[in-house]
């Protein structure tokens, strides 16, 4: 028993002892000196047209239209058409798109409207704040594009929600 002691207590002084640590000289560099990060936060820019059209025959009811601004809405050249609940319409790279809301916000809540479209091309996000209560509501705000290899454009739109 004694020797299994000793060579137990012998085991652990060797398994403990730390290797000498070698110091490899290193460029000096100065603590200002900033990095770059090589991760990428810059978002492309999404070479996707954009067209007008007419509002939307199969519209019948209650909608939300936009124009790329005031000009373009009061001379009918809408970017984006909506049946206030399930369909949203669009002219993307020249191809008339109807697509699924996916969700849409209650208006009559806050001040902000916010919309989800999306198909297996598209990401579309609309998000809007009133400018004007009236029988229709009108709202200024941003229309995003994303495209599924992560290429995104954004644009102004000017518009109005009502029935």
């Amino acid at each position: 028993m004694k020797y299994l002691i000793i060579f137990f207590s012998a085991f652990l002084v060797i398994a403990c002892k730390k290797d000498k640590e070698t110091i490899i000289d290193s460029p000096k560099t100065d603590s200002t000196a900033f990095v770059k990060d090589s991760a990428k936060t810059d978002v492309q820019s999404a070479n996707i047209a954009v067209d007008t059209f007419p509002f939307p025959k199969e519209i019948k009811e209650c909608s939300c239209y936009f124009a790329k601004n005031k000009a373009d809405f009061e001379n009918e050249k809408y970017i984006y058409a909506d049946d206030a609940g399930k369909t949203a319409y669009m002219m993307l790279d020249g191809k008339r798109l109807a697509m699924n809301l996916i969700s849409s916000s209650d208006m009559e809540v806050d001040e902000e409207l916010t919309k989800e479209i999306e198909n297996e091309n598209y990401k579309i996000s609309v998000k809007g704040k009133k400018i004007k209560h009236e029988e229709a509501l009108l709202f200024e705000g941003t229309l995003t594009i994303e495209k599924p290899d992560g290429s995104k454009t954004s644009m102004p739109i000017y518009g109005e929600c009502g029935c």
